[in-house]
């Protein structure tokens, strides 16, 4: 009973069909003789050419010519021929009955393209029944023990073996029943068809090699027409034959053919011959890819319609074959024409495709801006609009704004708020600073301390922003108002308010102590020199109540400076920055320089 699984199928199509009933090798005649007549093979070249004659004045030469090179003739090795083969679609299989050691048989193999025989399925074991014929003797199998082995493992698939091809796959074994054994280190397969271990240096009474292909050639097809011989690229010659290897021969001695089994691109392995032209239809319908016709002077190949033949005269080709069309080429009766992709128009050439400038069509194909590319182009909006649906809609004024913290949407623009505790500042409309409009407010706190409007200073012991009065420390010259953040000066009626300082009007005013109505709130103006005006033309009594006055300014501006530096130490939030009084409050918080407080 046979050991292992079997797979891949228990018949194989056909392949009975490849040796012919009979005595084993009756249709591969052993030792290369040529089944056929003589004066035929002698006049055949293996490349398909028949041999010249010798020249007239050659032929008295020849017998001692063959005398001289006979010795050295039989002198050469002589490769052996297989005593019969078979071919499958991708594969052939050979059988060689020359007794060789497992190494020269493998080298035998592999000097034809091919290797040792691997039996992986049942189908391989079929073919194996066909070649041997039931003829005694054991052949070499591509099985070898494992270097890394000196003894088989009974209990594996392939007892330690692999397959010369270097891998170990296989659905199908049948060993002989053994043991374990050392030394044999190689596999033959009897007429039984059993597997057996031996030593690779013993010769076996042959061999079998596997060739394995891309592609093959049919048997030709001639149903009433002339015997057909074929030769294949490892030896193996025969009638029989249902598929042909490429670099197959295919003699038809009646017809004078000689067909060569060739690789094709794209349609793979057909049969061809160096001659141009059709031969007789009755064989394998005159190797025309399509149709075949008989005239007067001979087979004569057609093609359909919109192919032309090729310079075989065999094969058929599109008109398109070989143009050189940059984009696409499109077949017109037995010719041809170049086409572009859309995008792209055909250049003066015929064959080369130029882009089109799609934006320098009138009317434009976009509705604000357009962008040519390759083949096409772009549609674009301007600043301030934005793609939709293919066109362009405006975006709100605040999609770009700048602003801070908030922003509101107008009839013709946008307008920057802040949040509660801040206003917005009035150099730069689009931040927001500390705001406060009472007396107290809490104070603003991250993570580096607390922080209080510009004009106010935080009292740590009960964490509240109360305001600076900075009428106490005499901001003004005259007339001073305190308010949340911030102060307000006036001037007596006769003067105007420069900064923080009241500057006689030339020509007006008698000096009397009625207030001006006209009064500027603090502004980051620069604060007016001190300096007490010149003497010409004042009289002695003005130059008195100057010195008086700017005696007591001194001692003001010392009270401010003390208190300014007691302020300054006890926070972080006093700046720059005074709320003017009540007609500001929307405008937020306006800057005094530090050096206008005196």
């Amino acid at each position: 009973m046979r050991e292992g699984s079997r797979g891949g199928g228990s018949s194989w199509p056909g392949f009975t069909a490849a040796l012919p009933p009979g005595p084993a090798g009756a249709s591969f005649p052993r030792r290369g003789r040529y089944k056929g007549r003589g004066r035929e093979r002698s006049s055949v070249l293996s490349s398909g050419r028949r041999r010249p004659p010798p020249p007239r004045a050659m032929r008295p030469l020849l017998p001692l010519l063959l005398l001289l090179l006979g010795p050295l003739a039989l002198a050469q090795p002589r490769e052996p021929l297989p005593a019969g083969a078979q071919c499958l679609e991708h594969e052939c299989f050979a059988v060689f009955w020359e007794s060789r050691p497992f190494s020269g048989a493998s080298e035998v193999c592999q000097r034809a393209g091919g290797h040792l025989m691997t039996v992986r399925s049942t189908v391989a074991e079929e073919a194996i029944a066909l070649l041997v014929q039931n003829r005694p003797g054991r052949l070499w199998l591509g099985l070898s023990l494992s270097p890394t082995l000196s003894c088989t493992e009974p209990g594996l698939q392939l007892r330690g073996f692999r397959w010369v091809t270097g891998d170990r796959s296989t659905d199908y074994t049948n060993w002989a029943p053994s043991g374990k054994r050392c030394g044999q280190r190689c596999v033959t397969v009897s007429r039984e068809l059993r597997w057996e271990e031996r030593r690779c240096e013993e010769p076996a009474d042959g061999f079998l090699c596997q060739y394995s292909y891309g592609g093959s050639c049919p048997r030709l097809a001639a149903p009433h027409g002339p015997a057909v011989t074929y030769r294949t690229p490892f030896g193996a010659r025969g009638t029989e034959f249902l598929a042909l290897p490429p670099l197959s021969l295919a003699l038809v001695p009646e017809l004078g053919l000689e067909l060569r089994c060739e690789d094709s691109e794209g349609a793979g392995p057909r049969w061809a011959r160096e001659a141009p032209g059709a031969w007789p239809c009755g064989l394998a319908g005159g190797g025309c890819a399509g149709t075949c016709a008989e005239e007067r002077g001979g087979a004569r190949c057609s093609c359909p319609e919109g192919a032309l033949l090729a310079a075989d005269g065999r094969g058929c080709r599109s008109p398109c074959e070989g143009a050189q069309c940059q984009h696409h080429c499109v077949v017109a009766g037995d010719s041809f024409v170049c086409m572009c992709a859309v995008g792209y128009r055909l250049a003066a050439d015929g064959i080369s495709c130029e882009d089109i400038d799609d934006c320098a069509a009138e009317p434009g194909p976009c509705e604000q801006e357009c962008v040519n590319t390759q083949g096409g182009f772009e549609c674009r909006c301007h600043r301030g609009w934005r793609m939709e649906d293919g066109r362009c809609q405006r975006l709100p004024a605040c999609w770009e704004a700048p602003c801070e913290h908030f922003c509101e949407e107008l009839p013709h623009g946008y307008r920057c708020s802040c949040q509660p505790g801040y206003a917005v500042d009035p150099l730069n409309a689009t931040r927001c600073v500390l705001f406060c409009n009472t007396t107290t407010c809490p104070p603003v706190c991250d993570a580096t301390g607390c922080y209080c409007p510009e004009g106010f200073m935080l009292d740590e012991e009960i964490s509240l922003c109360k305001d600076v009065d900075e009428c106490d420390s005499n901001y003004c010259e005259f007339n001073c108002t305190n308010t949340p953040g911030s102060f307000q000066c006036r001037c007596p009626s006769g003067f105007h308010l420069l900064g923080i300082d009241c500057v006689r009007i030339l020509g007006g005013g008698d000096g009397e102590e009625e207030f001006s109505g006209d009064s500027e709130p603090g502004s980051p103006t620069a604060v007016p020199s001190r300096a007490p005006p010149k003497a010409e033309g004042l009289h002695p009594a003005a130059l008195v109540g100057i010195a008086a006055g700017a005696l007591l300014s001194l001692l003001a501006l010392l009270a401010a400076g003390f208190h300014l530096a007691r302020k300054r130490c006890g926070s972080q939030g006093s700046g720059d920055y005074k709320y003017s009084g009540p007609q500001e409050k929307e405008l937020g918080l306006q800057p005094v320089p530090a050096a206008q407080k005196p």
